[in-house]
């Protein structure tokens, strides 16, 4: 009389409170995905320990790190990480579908991880991503852990696409910066959310005026003596290496390929992520303060932990408030 049988056969209390199943959403934003690491470093340090874990791009790689009991590794390997060697992961070409093959990194992700399948996990996971052809939000649960995280960070244009089973796949961002319907799809009864572009753009507005003409110099040629200077300045100013490097990095005031491709899809994340979450908000948000952290500062994990530690250390009332208002409703009694 005095107990029940549970779902997995055992006998339960009557007075026993059941935890809610809580899912965590990790969104993407490239380096300022290290701030994932504090975020969970908190939360588990207080008790809550997600059942359900869903990523978007680096979210997918912190994510998974963490469900494949790997944290410590890439925590290691991120606070490591400087700008010669971030650059020694960087396998450039110029002739593929991205200006970076992406092997080298993948190599790194499956020397700490190990070949694990996503199946094999002792959480429910997804890694999200987008088919380059439909457009497509696709949720990977099963098979390769590394090549599930591959296809969610790969960044259009940055990264060369990843072919998983038939279809070609890129970032998740493209359609689901914070996955929070994803988490809610895998079962998850609260959802805590981890959005880093919340402090990166202002609320928008339209602009009517684009202002006077801005006259941008042109680029000062070297000094040199002056049998030598037409050639070298011939030579330099049109040498294919000086091409590449104005085309992608930018001079004299204008904007490279490089930045113009990470500003315009920091616009449309933003955007995306604002939709998505009036419509599926969250039952918690985290918001780490990274905006001023570039997208490529790889370099600076360690700050970027310390602002993720601090934003989920600002939300743990709540959140421990949320759990305690939906404990007793599912198991029946009050929390003491």
């Amino acid at each position: 009389m005095g107990r029940r049988q549970g779902a997995d056969g055992g006998n339960v209390g009557l007075g026993a409170i059941r935890k809610p199943v809580i899912g965590l959403a990790l969104g993407g934003g490239a380096a300022r995905g290290f701030a994932h690491i504090g975020v969970i470093r908190t939360l588990m340090a207080h008790g809550i320990v997600p059942d359900v874990v869903v990523g978007t791009s680096i979210g997918a790689v912190v994510g998974g790190a963490y469900a494949a009991g790997q944290l410590d590794v890439l925590e290691e390997w991120a606070r490591s990480l400087q700008m010669r060697n971030v650059l020694g992961y960087l396998d450039i070409r110029l002739n593929g579908s991205g200006l970076i093959g992406g092997e080298k990194l993948a190599a790194q992700l499956e020397a700490s991880l190990g070949r694990v399948a996503i199946e094999d996990l002792p959480m429910k996971v997804a890694t999200v991503a987008t088919e380059i052809r439909t457009g497509h939000e696709i949720w990977l649960t099963h098979g390769s852990l590394v090549d599930a995280m591959r296809a969610s960070y790969a960044l259009p244009g940055i990264f060369a696409p990843v072919l998983i089973g038939d279809r070609w796949l890129v970032d998740g961002a493209m359609v689901n910066p914070v996955p929070v319907s994803a988490a809610r799809a895998l079962g998850a009864e609260i959802v805590i959310a981890a959005n880093l572009s919340s402090d990166v753009f202002t609320h928008s507005t339209t602009i009517y005026s684009h202002g006077q003409p801005v006259e941008v110099p042109e680029t000062v040629m070297e000094s040199a003596p002056a049998k030598t200077q037409p050639k070298r300045r011939f030579r330099r100013l049109f040498s294919p290496e000086r091409a590449v490097k104005r085309q992608f990095f930018g001079e004299g005031g204008r904007p490279g390929i490089s930045s113009v491709m990470v500003d315009a899809f920091n616009i449309m994340q933003d955007r995306i992520t604002r939709a998505r979450l009036a419509g599926d908000p969250p039952d918690l948000l985290i918001s780490p303060r990274v905006g001023q952290i570039g997208w490529f500062d790889f370099h600076r994990a360690a700050d970027l932990i310390a602002f993720g530690t601090r934003a989920a250390e600002r939300a743990l009332d709540s959140i421990h408030e949320a759990i305690g208002a939906t404990a007793p409703a599912n198991g029946g009694t009050t929390p003491s």
